[in-house]
């Protein structure tokens, strides 16, 4: 986990959605209607990072440490002549960024951050969670309008996709942090890490990863794709820590929702990552078509074959 500041604001406040949304939010944010905004073509998982990818550690590494450069060092003021000059080393000129109108390269990321901090002047960013599998890099982070307090501000994850030291491709998903006192009597944040394991554990080996990888995404197409509740009991630990604020601990209440004869929209994984013991996936709903946008960010903590714990950033109208 890292927690790092980075100045940052967002080009929109997203609300958190109907009782019905929050319902099926209870594990992955569940959503009955796409966001409004299209985004251009989402890369399917099957043509995405190979498996001989994700055993290179150096450079998932070196990924990682380039995306970390980016962040720091242009959210503070884009439109500056140092930070045009590294987006132009760091960012391909025909980079994607998802979501933010027709401009790519350097010029569209920028174009985001700067928006972004119009919307909120002086806005602080702080990230919880940083992964790189093969060529993809995930941040967890708050936009946060003071980085002590975990409970205001909006959540937001950002996936970049690199090719040679440089990004391609950029998404960006966020939501509003709920206020009040969560229905679900949950008190840990949107943010926090809980889960502590029985006994000490090692680091996960690059295997381990794309096996919790595994684990993880078939648990979520079982569930959400599927419909088929029966993976609670094989793939969750039953008392499995929630940060999703209208859902309680555990898989009780998820087997209550898909036992009660709800018909919720079919939604998968299109894109995932695993990075120690955290995987991450977004997804889309079933049938979607290239130009749909991500649906939402998921992130579970895999420990000893089991999901233990997750978060999620779920972007509504």
């Amino acid at each position: 986990m890292h927690t790092d500041l980075i100045t940052r604001a967002r080009s929109s406040r997203i609300a958190r959605g109907t009782a019905v949304l929050a319902g099926a939010a209870l594990l992955s944010g569940l959503v009955v209607s796409a966001p409004a905004a299209a985004a251009p073509a989402v890369r399917q998982q099957s043509s995405a990072t190979t498996a001989a990818d994700r055993q290179d550690t150096a450079t998932e590494q070196h990924n990682a440490c380039i995306v970390r450069t980016l962040l720091t060092q242009t959210f503070t003021d884009p439109a500056s002549r140092s930070s045009r000059q590294l987006a132009a080393r760091l960012v391909s000129s025909t980079a994607v960024t998802h979501g933010a109108g027709t401009a790519t390269g350097p010029k569209g990321l920028l174009s985001q951050f700067s928006a972004d901090r119009t919307r909120v002047p002086g806005a602080q960013a702080v990230i919880k969670h940083l992964a790189a599998d093969g060529d993809l890099v995930a941040v967890h982070w708050q936009i946060a309008p003071d980085p002590r307090d975990e409970r205001r501000g909006d959540a937001a994850v950002d996936l970049f996709r690199l090719q040679h030291g440089r990004v391609v491709e950029h998404w960006s998903l966020e939501q509003s942090i709920p206020t009040g006192t969560p229905a679900s009597g949950n008190t840990n944040t949107m943010f926090s890490d809980l889960y502590r394991p029985a006994r000490p554990t090692s680091a996960p080996t690059e295997r381990r990863e794309e096996r919790n990888r595994i684990l993880a995404v078939s648990a979520y197409d079982t569930l959400f794709r599927d419909h088929d509740a029966s993976i609670l009991d094989r793939a969750f630990d039953p008392a499995y820590l929630q940060h999703n604020s209208v859902a309680p601990n555990g898989t009780a209440a998820l087997k209550q929702l898909f036992g009660s004869g709800a018909q919720f929209p079919a939604q998968q994984s299109v894109i995932s990552l695993s990075d120690g013991d955290i995987v991450w996936t977004f997804s889309q709903a079933v049938g979607a078509k290239p130009g749909d946008p991500l649906l939402a960010a998921d992130l579970f903590r895999v420990d000893g074959g089991l999901i233990r714990e997750h978060w999620d950033v779920v972007p509504t109208n």
